[in-house]
């Protein structure tokens, strides 16, 4: 590389850091989380909008943008704990199941009624089904709801999608890269879950071996370590099939529970946040705004489709847990986000060569949803008026503060 391009890389890196800085700075003064934000500065910013250009070519930020992906789901393997399976019980794995039945069925649904392919079709799938985990706790936290009854079954529902997405994404690689014929297909499954199986026996029995490598005091060289066994095995989880950031998420998984793993947490998430910018700012620079108007009206259908699950999974939560109108409202709508799982399957898709319109169609429904998801979460109390039981409910709370008024007078 000569030295212009070495310059024109570092202005379009740096540009890249700037922009997302100054956006989410922006956003969060009026209460927008910063995933769709990213998006915008790389759609503002890139080759397909009329003003600055900041960079021509997308994949000149892939290595950036691969490593935020890995370091992504490296931290959500690290947040990811096993005694999480044990304490939310069966409860918590039925509404999961629940969750996941009724959106990602819908996802499906809605995928091969679009007629866009049978690859397609699984990735909508995926889309429509899986909530983003740093939308919806970012929702908890800014609404002070972390103590609220209803947000320990929200929290078990994020922890199955968890396991689903690892086992989701072992089955997908082989499907939507195109391989010929069942056998083969099925060769590659069986592959990428043996694959995964190894992965999954080393965070199981593996453990304390683990831990004793990653016993370092040296700060700089426990990040050089769990950078490096994170991105190898990410590349090694490639070869087999495996997506690369399932084998980031697996070796998080690992660490996470070792004796460092509070450590790599903290170490971790600067660089996590940092270079995830640099994914969402890249997959921006890739969207032409022109594509987004013709996929408007799938996008708005995907939207209403969505709600409507949600809506629906959290009156089924609110059943199995015993809850009232406002903590079905709750859990419905914190949940109703997309981001980060939506654009790693954009990004496959892409990388896979399948229909074109997949990228504008996710970038339009992620950014549609991680603005209103945050919104709507902050005013379910409207929401609860409509569910059942809803209006009765409001009506005894309205109620209430007039009898123990007349009580007083008495």
């Amino acid at each position: 590389m000569t030295a212009m391009g070495h310059a024109d890389t570092l202005l379009a890196m740096g540009g890249a850091f700037v922009a997302a800085a100054v956006l989410a700075r922006l956003g969060s003064r009026i209460g927008l989380p910063t995933i769709p934000l990213f998006i915008l500065a790389g759609i503002l910013l890139g080759p397909n909008t009329p003003g600055f250009v900041l960079l021509d070519d997308p994949h000149d930020l892939e290595m950036l943008s691969a490593l935020g992906l890995v370091l992504l789901l490296f931290y959500l393997g690290l947040e990811f704990h096993m005694d999480d399976l044990k304490t939310g019980g069966k409860k918590m794995a039925i509404a999961g199941g629940m969750y996941l039945a009724l959106n990602v069925g819908a996802g499906l649904a809605f995928g091969f009624m679009m007629g866009w392919g049978t690859s397609e079709a699984f990735v909508f799938a995926g889309v429509l089904g899986i909530s983003s985990s740093a939308i919806v706790t970012k929702i908890l936290v800014d609404l002070g709801r972390i103590g609220n009854p209803e947000t320990k079954p929200i929290l078990g529902i994020i922890v199955v999608e968890d396991i689903f997405l690892a086992l989701y994404l072992a089955a997908l690689q082989p499907i939507i890269s195109g391989a010929d014929g069942f056998g083969e297909t099925a060769l590659q499954i069986g592959k990428a879950f043996a694959f995964l199986l190894l992965l999954a026996l080393a965070a199981r029995f593996g453990t304390k071996v683990i831990g004793k490598l990653f016993a370092i005091k040296d700060n700089e060289l426990l990040v050089i370590s769990f950078l490096g066994a994170a991105v190898l095995v990410a590349g090694i989880s490639e070869k087999f099939g495996v997506a690369d950031a399932i084998g980031a998420f697996m070796v998080g998984l690992i660490l996470g529970s070792t004796a460092s793993g509070s450590r790599i947490r903290d170490l971790v998430h600067p660089l996590r946040d940092a270079f995830a910018a640099i994914f969402f700012f890249a997959f921006g620079l890739s969207i032409d705004p022109g594509d987004m108007g013709s996929v408007i009206v799938p996008v708005l259908i995907a939207v209403v489709i969505t709600v409507a699950m949600n809506l629906t999974a959290g009156i089924v939560a609110a059943r199995i847990y015993g809850f009232g109108p406002q903590p079905t409202a709750n859990v419905g709508t914190t949940l109703l986000a997309r981001g980060e799982f939506a654009l790693i399957l954009a990004t496959m898709a892409a990388t896979a060569g399948l229909d074109p319109r997949l990228s504008p169609f996710i970038a339009s429904y992620v950014l549609i949803l991680a603005v209103v998801a945050p919104l709507v979460a902050g005013r379910s109390h409207w929401v609860a008026r409509i569910l059942p039981g809803g209006r009765a409910a409001k009506e005894e709370a309205e109620r209430q503060p007039e009898e123990e008024h007349a009580s007083a007078g008495r």
